[in-house]
């Protein structure tokens, strides 16, 4: 694969976005980051910020007008930016659906007139739903249980579209429970890493879902910045790649290796027993690997608590709040 005359970043100074920034520039590309600063945070990048090789756009992906004056030749493409969270998704679908759909849609389109040499999404395991298969391919049934889910497969859908009829380069990596250092303190309820984290911080107890035996793939965010950079220098087209650590962890061992009390909570509809990625795909086409084992990924996020200081401490009252419509669609 040739050198990128430069790496854009959308979403680039979100959570797993300023992460990724990071490790681009690391390897000595020349990177802009397009974020609308609507869930990301420009102090997300306040380590990086004075590398002379890094600009930073505050711009919505969904301005076409915009992205082609920011998109140039050769540039490599990696699209981050989203929103998240089940939560709200069931309670905004459209503001998902253009978000997410008519973004990833701009940008796809963006790339493809400006010759844009190489495209790599970050999409989401949810799209498997409640898998009948563990660990999970990428073949598996497709099953999303709500708009969040179905708007990030959609626009994979929309970029394999794009990769057949335009030969415009294309990968696309589904991504399982990404975990580490600056993930999100504030908005919908949604990981469970943040969560749990405001709440030891405040002294108040753990709020665990179900019995706390079910299970997630966690994979570390410096483990995931290293799968987007091998997409983006391999050859790989048309491709979908699970980006998952392939040893689910319980809820309660996260719980044990936090240390604390907890409350338990109602069992919430469409969500799965298990998420486990099955990520040999990914291994044999990248030589990827996930070297971040749990415990020490959980030892990185308790030495970086004070991040979660002033986040909302969630009680299983605001949950139930919160979650409420959840119950309601998805029953």
């Amino acid at each position: 694969m040739s050198v990128a005359a430069r790496v854009v970043i959308t979403g680039g100074a979100g959570f797993i976005g300023s992460h990724v920034v990071e490790r681009f520039l690391g390897e000595g590309h020349h990177v802009l980051v397009v974020d609308n600063c609507s869930t990301g945070r420009l102090e997300n990048l306040t380590h990086v910020r004075r590398d002379p090789r890094l600009a930073v756009e505050v711009a919505d992906v969904t301005d076409a007008e915009a992205m082609s004056r920011l998109v140039g030749r050769d540039d490599w493409i990696i699209h981050l930016a989203a929103l998240a969270d089940i939560v709200p998704s069931i309670q905004r679908p459209l503001d998902y659906f253009h978000a997410n759909v008519t973004g990833t849609t701009v940008m796809l389109e963006t790339a493809r007139q400006a010759g844009a040499a190489r495209f790599v999404y970050a999409a989401s395991s949810s799209c498997y739903g409640i898998p009948d298969v563990y660990p999970t391919p990428e073949t598996a049934a497709i099953r999303p249980q709500y708009p969040y889910a179905a708007a990030k497969y959609l626009a994979e859908q929309v970029l394999f579209h794009w990769g057949q009829v335009y030969r415009l380069p294309a990968v696309s990596l589904r991504l399982f429970n990404v975990y580490g250092p600056r993930s999100r303190t504030s908005g919908a309820y949604g990981a469970v890493f943040g969560v749990f984290l405001a709440q030891k911080l405040a002294g108040k107890p753990m709020t665990v879902v179900g019995s706390g035996a079910q299970t997630r793939d966690f994979v570390f965010v410096s483990d995931v910045a290293e799968a987007v950079l091998g997409a983006a220098r391999s050859t790989l087209h048309g491709e979908a790649l699970n980006v998952g650590s392939g040893a689910p962890q319980s809820i309660n061992r996260l719980v044990e290796l936090l240390g604390g009390s907890v409350v338990h909570l109602p069992k919430r509809p469409g969500e799965p027993d298990c998420t486990w990625a099955a990520i040999g795909k990914i291994r044999q086409a990248l030589g990827w690997e996930p070297r971040t084992p749990f415990e020490r990924g959980v030892r990185i996020m308790l030495e970086a608590i004070h991040h979660w200081d002033g986040a909302p401490v969630w009680t299983p009252e605001t949950i139930a709040e919160a979650t409420k419509e959840w119950f309601a669609c998805l029953t």
